[in-house]
């Protein structure tokens, strides 16, 4: 085998992989959703819902309703979460 010829097939793989975990990472974004009020203090995932903070694992309570984790899409109900909407009208109460 030539040197071109291996140059040309390590691009190939790495172009490959390349491609293949965009695939995989915009399918495990797909298979995620927000889930509200079920975080534990200081392990949430972003920025909560009252705009107190904007990073993760900022979370000064658990079980607050503006606060979110990611969770297996359709999973949210089983652990008493909420929708976003869900979780706004429970911060005004």
């Amino acid at each position: 085998m030539n040197s071109h010829q291996l140059v040309s097939s390590a691009l190939a793989a790495a172009l490959s992989l390349g491609l293949g975990a965009a695939a995989t990472t915009a399918h495990a974004a797909e298979a995620k959703e927000k889930c509200y009020g079920i975080t534990k203090a200081g392990a949430n995932d972003c920025a909560n819902l009252s705009g107190s903070h904007s990073c993760a694992g900022q979370a000064t309570t658990g079980t607050d309703p503006a606060e979110w984790k990611y969770v297996a899409k359709g999973t949210c109900k089983s652990m008493k979460g909420m929708t976003a909407e869900e979780a706004k009208a429970a911060m005004k109460k």
